[in-house]
């Protein structure tokens, strides 16, 4: 099974861990240096005297180095200040450095009155892919100059109803299904084997421009909802700092599109991981559209 960030949003009181020792600091520090440091921890006990403590817990932040992590809020970084503490884990773990990077959004799915939004599946054109193969497509047609395109067009199978009873029987498999809105009716025998993947024209899967599919799904990135939780991969921890980024920022904006910013912010909390890490909380509202983020200012002003 793969590795990801959602146990942690299952186990919510669990607290994650490295599993080896901190470096050691070099022991050249001056006397001047001490002195400033435990001013510093003198003045982070006498601010925090004004402000109220966080319920169950000990303090805002801790003032030494080595704490209990449950006495303490979860700490929440900046997104490009969190890949590169991926990145310094894998180091350190000498863990493969192409490992995948996960994000996981919890998503508050409400709508007006007992109105909810409807989990749902997206595919999506990240600005950096991270596969090295394309997607198996099957194209359903009746006209064969679209069949002929969409075999131009990179479709590795392409045809018309005679295909249901093969796709039945297993000898045709794919990664996506299109097809044309006038077939659709002829390929509801397939519902059922192949669910989430039966051609539907609000994921984009159904339509007169095949080509244009083609491109879109052929190397496009599909995520899904389940329950409140998108957790899915964006990248490998060895692409370059600014292109993870970009492809966090790419899915966040496709999940927001997914409900109208008048009902309040979907995405209530972020989490990124690689496969052999922790999850790090990732500040969300810079990562939101602006209209989101907008609804998610006035909101903590209202508070």
């Amino acid at each position: 099974a793969p590795v990801s960030c959602s146990s942690l949003t299952a186990h919510s009181q669990q607290q994650p861990f490295r599993s080896y020792a901190a470096a050691a600091d070099k022991q050249k520090e001056k006397k001047e240096e001490t002195v400033q440091e435990k001013a510093v921890k003198e003045r982070k006990k006498v601010d925090d005297k004004n402000r109220h403590k966080p319920y169950g817990l000990t303090a805002w932040a801790p003032v030494d180095d080595v704490y209990i992590v449950r006495h303490y809020p979860r700490p929440v970084y900046e997104t490009s200040v969190a890949i590169e503490m991926l990145k310094n884990f894998q180091k350190l773990d000498f863990s493969p450095e192409n490992q995948p990077v996960y994000i996981n959004l919890r998503l508050d799915m409400k709508l007006e009155k007992k109105k909810k939004v409807d989990p749902f599946v997206s595919t999506i054109h990240l600005p950096h892919s991270f596969k090295s193969d394309i997607n198996k497509i099957v194209v359903f047609t009746e006209n064969p100059d679209q069949a002929r395109i969409a075999m131009e067009n990179g479709a590795a199978v392409a045809g018309g109803a005679e295909l249901v009873e093969k796709i039945l029987a297993d000898e045709i498999t794919a990664d996506f299904y299109l097809a044309e809105p006038d077939i659709v009716q002829k390929l509801l025998p397939l519902k059922n084997k192949l669910r989430k993947k039966f051609p539907k024209s609000k994921r984009g899967s159904v339509g007169m421009n095949i080509p244009k599919m083609l491109a879109l799904f052929k190397s496009g990135h599909e995520y899904m909802v389940e329950d409140i939780y998108v957790n899915t991969q964006v990248a490998t921890l060895d692409m370059p700092k600014e292109y993870i980024l970009k492809n966090i920022h790419a899915i966040v904006k496709d999940v927001a599109s997914h409900k109208p910013a008048e009902f309040g912010p979907f995405i209530e909390r972020a989490i990124i991981c690689s496969r052999s890490s922790e999850g790090l909380h990732i500040k969300i509202e810079e990562l939101l559209p602006q209209d989101e983020k907008k609804v998610l200012l006035a909101m903590y002003v209202n508070i």
